[in-house]
């Protein structure tokens, strides 16, 4: 197995508390997310006020960081990163899949955040050539080979530009922020802040989009938390999620429904262009988005598929980490959001989001309840252990919370948790009565008293 996905010891923990707070404002304050907050805007109008917009908000951002700290607590106690974690529910055979439903969604968002990251690449351009050069695909292009060749230096290759980035960003868009105050307020109050909404089901859709946008990132907690520094509690952690969440994705939101009421914009790339009539201010405010998107690509969508490509085909992390960013190309990241409506982007959420909340619901059920915590982690390493195969439990789990899930797609998180908890539980329970996954759960007593009665009937035979 590859050494990037053998345990972390202490002494490989190299991040502290203060860079992991940045390292989540920097993967905050993105694009994608400011395009969340655009994506309110349809037809002119809001789908949500801003009261309605910052409710949805708070409540995904509680849900977020609750799951996140629950989540991360086995990759943080052992240095066991995601897709081995996977092996613990589903098996080595079964966490293929469930590998690939979290690899797959991070090469696009991965592709996505490169094809905003070329557009503002192309601003700069334009801006430096006097209007002479004009080629989003080129510099799409340019942007994905250089992180390709970054990322092959692994986790820590940027993060000292975590904190310049996220600061520098904040500082860049609160001058838009003051613009947009200043000159197109009347236009943003008429259609966003006094805009009727609605709390019933697009307010609830905007929520399981909201966590959608995070479920792939809380679910792969372990590819996080075995990076940071030993010796933090369990609540001080959930502060280290909440805290930058509510700050970047708060500010990232807001900017992104101000953007689109003021413009009509959805791409905040453009519309930045179209609200900053500076080029100077235009050639800065780019720069640092395509540096921001370099940083949230290395956070959030490298490594995770990366880690995929490695378990599943044993190519060593260089070889793994190019084969990502070349997927990130076939992505065909412009369909997702164009200029007068980014709805795309939250299609695409929700539908991933139906199999991801299944598998973070079957992941906590395991660890938490049925093994208590307690996880043999040498035992997930051996190909031919005790986990080797598929637990049919956890699959047939997995798909009835994915069907529940897209029979209502808007709440297609939600449902596809609740589901597949339940269907884990109750199958986990009183199916598959000689499966070798309840081994050292709290059904394994169930297991030895079956072993036994099936022995005396041989035995009577």
């Amino acid at each position: 197995m590859d050494p990037s996905l053998i345990p972390k010891t202490d002494a490989d923990r190299t991040v502290g508390p203060l860079n992991y707070i940045f390292m989540w404002i920097g993967d905050g304050v993105n694009i994608g997310n400011i395009t969340l907050g655009a994506s309110l805007i349809v037809a002119g109008m809001a789908t949500l006020n801003i009261y309605q917009t910052f409710a949805a908000a708070l409540i995904a951002i509680s849900i977020i960081s609750t799951i996140f700290s629950l989540n991360d607590r086995l990759g943080y106690k052992t240095g066991i990163p995601y897709v081995v974690q996977l092996r613990m529910s589903f098996g080595v055979k079964g966490s293929i899949f469930t590998s690939l439903c979290r690899g797959i969604p991070a090469i696009v968002w991965y592709g996505y955040q490169s094809w905003i990251g070329g557009t503002a690449l192309n601003e700069m351009a334009k801006i430096a050539t006097g209007g002479a050069f004009d080629n989003a695909a080129v510099c799409f292009i340019v942007l994905q080979l250089f992180q390709i060749a970054l990322s092959l230096y692994g986790f820590h290759a940027i993060k000292w530009v975590e904190a310049l980035t996220s600061v520098v960003i904040l500082a860049a868009l609160f001058y838009v922020f003051s613009i947009l105050l200043t000159s197109h307020s009347a236009t943003i109050a008429n259609k966003w802040v006094h805009a009727k909404g609605t709390w019933g089901l697009p307010f609830f859709a905007f929520i399981m989009t909201f966590m959608g946008n995070y479920a792939a990132i809380f679910l792969s907690a372990a590819d996080y938390s075995r990076e940071l520094k030993a010796g933090i509690s369990h609540t001080k952690r959930r502060l280290l999620y909440f805290i930058p969440i509510f700050i970047a994705y708060g500010f990232a939101l807001t900017m992104g429904a101000m953007l689109a009421s003021a413009t009509g914009i959805t791409n905040p790339v453009k519309a930045f262009s179209a609200v900053v009539d500076n080029p100077y201010i235009t050639f800065f405010v780019s720069a640092f988005i395509v540096i921001g998107t370099v940083s949230v690509n290395m956070v959030a969508n490298i490594i995770p598929p990366t880690y995929v490509i490695t378990l599943l085909t044993k190519l060593k992390f260089k070889y793994a980490v190019t084969i990502t960013g070349l997927l990130a190309f076939a992505s065909f990241p412009w369909v997702l959001v164009r200029d007068s409506s980014a709805k795309g982007l939250d299609i695409f959420i929700l539908a991933y989001s139906a199999f991801l909340g299944p598998i973070v619901a079957i992941l906590l059920i395991e660890y938490y309840i049925f093994r208590k915590q307690k996880v043999n982690i040498a035992d997930l390493y051996a190909e031919d252990g005790p986990y080797s195969g598929y637990n049919p439990a956890a699959v047939i789990s997995l798909v009835i919370g994915a069907a529940a899930a897209f029979a209502k797609v808007e709440l297609a998180w939600i449902i596809g948790f609740v589901a597949a908890g339940l269907a884990y539980i109750i199958l986990s329970k009183y199916a598959f009565p000689f499966s070798k996954f309840k081994k050292d759960t709290i059904f394994q007593n169930t297991v030895v008293l079956e072993s036994n009665h099936r022995e005396g009937i041989h035995n009577e035979i």
